[in-house]
């Protein structure tokens, strides 16, 4: 007799296929466990979709498109196929870790000064903040190189949510009521987002049929269309000459892109950033998001402490965000070697005492030449202003690929305007630059530059195994969010589904420490002993996780209350 030897991977999939599959919840679950696969996102819809596209064949990339394709209709202030976003993602036969840069680019015709002198809200509500689109490259180089759906497949459930609807819930209603003052100053913003004046109520079934329609034809002419065609003409229009309301008052400045911007477009493979921490890899986003490098420098700052709390965390966090605003931006030479070097960890981790640090803390030197606790000098950068919104989501499938995706379109709303007749929102990227003047500053405009990002889309490997993945949305307190749910999980002992849930504080080397009530109730007693200032922040971040806790058992978690709680699920659960 011959031995037959099966894949362990095939015998999976024959248990899965076999396995009766649980009713779809009809609500959002914030923890699953179970086999099969698994995701997290802020959304029911977009969960439904990933789920579905694992239990028919597909992997975790197609089933990552696909959630985001949802979100740009279920999330379209956080997120859709005029925004951004980056991936990163491990290919389980590979056994590699790969990243994908879709982050928007200004046009040719922006210079350093383009946004110069401009208010911050001004700046926003305008053609002027819309970068150049990157999600809908993302997405198809995703699927070319890792995916086994088609870019047609991977937007059919966003055809149907949108065409079908969905139902608002109160976050929606709330986004759209904190923007409808600059809804009602754009006629296509108006009338989809504004029915009758005001915001859709609670509870009523929100469709948008010309986001449908747009989504077809993107699956049925491909991403050409949109970059160099007909969808990248009345993109461009819309940017040039905002659909302003007759009678508005609202100083709208008009875009400076063109179609040769939209034709030059590129997503772009990247190397990872890489650190070990305390045994574990942690891989993450390179320039220019600032998310990988922050991180892990922090990371590694903390590791070179003799003891880790949360006054440490703070310092940390603080240090590594110095050096973010000097160093990191879409520009050559970051070095990036040195920011992860063990050395320069050490020469910034002396400077932590038993007090908070004076504000704010200056840079550190990554030259090279480290030495036992040297004394930075120089002055430090301004927190740029960053929109608290995106949008992440966490998958993994049978196969033991996993990916963490960010996605957005930059603050609540994007620029606030609708291209007419699509049923897509504008981003305001370009306002994640560094408005000017600030000589030497890596985060300035330029042409064809991608402005700096704070998102963090985290991998996490335990002796060449991935164990977690996780990220956010919330701007810069992205990072620190990340950070603290790595410290929750592994130095603080905390469950995944507690790491996430636990009350959070964001240090981005500011006067003021934000906090959440529940964060400042529990330890702002004994921190500000320590020398901390605090200032209130009623919610930081909104993440979704996920922990590959072996023999095939994945746990899914997302925020049980955070932005309305978020939506986990696995293909076969196991409670």
């Amino acid at each position: 007799m011959r031995r037959v030897i099966v894949p362990a991977a095939a015998v999976l999939i024959t248990l899965v296929s076999a396995a009766p599959v649980a009713a779809e919840p009809q609500q959002k679950v914030p923890v699953a466990e179970g086999y099969g696969g698994a995701v997290s996102t802020v959304d029911l819809d977009a969960s439904k979709a990933a789920i579905s596209v694992l239990r028919k064949g597909g992997n975790a990339v197609d089933a990552a498109v696909a959630a985001g394709a949802v979100l740009g209709v279920t999330e379209p202030y956080s997120a859709g196929l005029a925004g951004g976003g980056f991936m990163v993602y491990y290919d389980a036969r590979q056994r590699k870790v790969f990243t994908i840069d879709g982050r928007e680019t200004a046009p040719q015709a922006m210079t350093s000064t383009s946004l110069e002198g401009i208010p911050f809200d001004e700046a926003v509500t305008s053609g002027l903040s819309a970068g150049v689109p990157g999600t809908v490259a993302n997405w198809d180089v995703a699927l070319r190189r890792f995916g086994t759906i088609s870019l047609k497949q991977a937007l059919q459930p966003a055809i149907d949510v949108a065409s079908k609807g969905f139902v608002v819930d109160k976050t929606f209603y709330d986004q759209t009521a904190a923007n409808a003052t600059r809804f009602k100053d754009f006629t296509s913003t108006a009338a989809l987002y504004l029915p009758n004046g005001a915001p859709p109520p609670v509870g009523s079934v929100f469709r948008n049929p010309a986001l449908a329609d747009t989504y077809r034809e993107l699956a049925k002419r491909g991403p050409g269309w949109l970059y160099g065609g007909r969808l990248g003409e009345e993109i461009v229009a819309t940017v040039k000459r905002p659909p302003v309301t007759p009678g508005s008052t609202r100083n709208v400045r008009p875009g400076l892109m063109e179609l040769s911007d939209l034709r030059a477009y590129r997503a772009l493979m990247r190397e990872p950033t890489k650190i070990s921490y305390k045994g574990l890899d942690v891989y993450g986003m390179a320039p220019p998001s600032s998310g990988g490098s922050t991180v892990g420098e922090a990371l590694n700052i903390l590791e070179s402490l003799p003891d880790v709390g949360l006054h440490e965390y703070l310092e940390a966090s603080r240090l590594a965000f110095a050096d973010r605003g000097k160093y990191v931006g879409d520009i050559p030479g970051v070095p990036l070697k040195e920011l992860l070097s063990d050395g320069f960890a050490k020469e910034r981790a002396c400077l932590i005492g038993e007090r908070a640090m004076a504000h704010p803390a200056t840079p550190g030197s990554p030259d090279g030449s480290y030495e036992p606790c040297a004394q930075p000098t120089g002055s430090a950068t301004p927190v740029a202003d960053e929109g608290p919104e995106t949008t992440h989501l966490v998958v993994a499938d049978r196969w033991g690929n996993v990916i963490a995706y960010n996605l957005t379109i930059e603050s609540t709303g994007g620029n606030g305007i609708v291209v007419p007749g699509r049923g897509v929102m504008l981003n305001n990227e370009l306002t994640d630059f560094t408005p000017g003047p600030a000589p030497g500053d890596p985060n300035l405009p330029a042409p064809g530059k991608r402005p700096r990002s704070s998102m963090a889309p985290t991998l996490v490997f335990d002796d060449g195994r991935p164990v977690l993945a996780a990220g956010s949305p919330g701007g810069s307190t992205i990072i620190t969010t990340v950070l603290q749910i790595l410290l929750n999980r592994y130095d603080f002992g905390m469950s995944l589904p507690k790491a996430l849930a636990a009350p959070r504080a964001t240090q981005r080397n500011t006067e003021l420490t934000q906090a959440e009530e529940a964060f400042l109730a529990q330890y702002r007693d004994e921190l500000e002993a320590r020398g901390h200032r605090f200032a209130l922040n009623p919610e930081i971040g909104a993440a979704t996780a996920l922990e590959l806790l072996g023999g095939g058992r994945i746990q899914a978690v997302a925020e049980p209350t955070r932005r309305g709680g978020g939506s986990a699920m696995v293909v076969v659960p196991t409670r």
